[in-house]
């Protein structure tokens, strides 16, 4: 709104110099481009990671099994997993060495953690695994991914919105300093003579 009042106010304005109705003309092309560049771009990598993270949802969800895992032996506790994606709060993990059956059908065993509070040999658990009975992550979600794909979509609008604040910033600087650097040569060719009776004449 600064921007096209600024144009208003200098349209028939005597004083209106070339460079006030640039400096006028770069914030209201920064202006649109905030209201209109920036969300399309938001958008657009928005449905671009959604697309993606949705390709990701589907192949894990296709190539990781939950299994049935059998205490070998507990291990011990660790500490609680802070990311959301993998635990809840109300998850506490243990180190147990277990066995259990690959979704190939080969028979596994090794060090794992378990969602037990009390693991004792021959407790049963869920575990996932890839399709030869590596233990893995738990498979991304639809709505997880979403909230990502949202979130990259902002991201990238504020990053857009950044960019043009940036190169409107630079553009009247670069101006400013140019309509100084004028005036100094004008003041250099006053010279001596500004001030003395007859000067200009």
């Amino acid at each position: 709104m600064r921007a096209i009042n600024g144009l208003w106010h200098w349209r028939h304005n005597p004083l209106c110099r070339a460079t006030d109705l640039a400096e006028a003309w770069v914030a209201l092309v920064a202006l649109v481009l905030i209201a209109v560049a920036a969300p399309v771009t938001g958008c657009l990598v928005g449905a671009a990671a959604q697309d993606s993270l949705q390709r990701s949802v589907r192949e894990q969800q296709h190539t990781r099994h939950l299994v049935t895992a059998t205490v070998v032996r507990d291990l011990g506790e660790v500490p609680m997993e802070t990311d959301p994606d993998t635990s809840t709060a109300r998850e506490t993990h243990r180190r147990v060495l277990a066995d259990w059956t690959a979704p190939d059908g080969t028979h596994q065993h090794g060090l794992t953690l378990a969602d037990l509070k009390s693991p004792h040999a021959g407790d049963h658990f869920r575990l996932w695994t890839d399709p030869h009975g590596r233990i893995t992550a738990r498979p991304l979600d639809s709505p997880t991914a979403t909230t990502h794909a949202v979130l990259a979509g902002i991201g990238a609008a504020l990053l857009a919105t950044g960019l043009v604040e940036a190169a409107r910033r630079l553009t009247v600087w670069r101006m400013v300093r140019r309509r100084y650097a004028r005036w100094d040569q004008a003041w250099d060719r006053a010279g001596p003579d500004w001030g003395k009776a007859g000067t200009g004449s």
